[in-house]
């Protein structure tokens, strides 16, 4: 299923609303004249404001489940919107509320 790229400047939310950035990007390509985000690092998670009765703590990190599967940036897929993901320790998803809208990959 095709997607748009995702890139540094997207804005990818926690399902809580913390804000959630990629601890690497490839600098080598490009959309929107912004690096584009791969499937292997992770996301790390700033603010997410959820406290559990269980007491498992605020989303930390996520780690990717899906990318687009024929393109590739440094032998990676690049993450689309349509990427899946999961959230520790919460196991809730991100969620991808604004990205480029240029270019897409399948």
């Amino acid at each position: 299923m095709p997607g748009f790229i995702l890139h540094i400047g997207a804005t990818v939310m926690c399902a809580h609303g913390g804000q959630a950035q990629p601890t690497a990007v490839f600098g080598r390509v490009q959309v929107s004249g912004q690096p584009v985000t791969t499937f292997a690092p992770p996301y790390v998670i700033a603010g997410c404001p959820f406290v559990s009765p269980g007491g498992n703590g605020p989303c930390v990190t996520a780690q990717w489940l899906s990318a687009a599967t024929r393109v590739l940036a440094a032998g990676q897929p690049v993450l689309i919107q349509e990427s899946l993901s999961v959230c520790a320790p919460t196991g809730t998803p991100l969620n991808i509320v604004q990205t480029q809208t240029r270019v897409t990959a399948t």
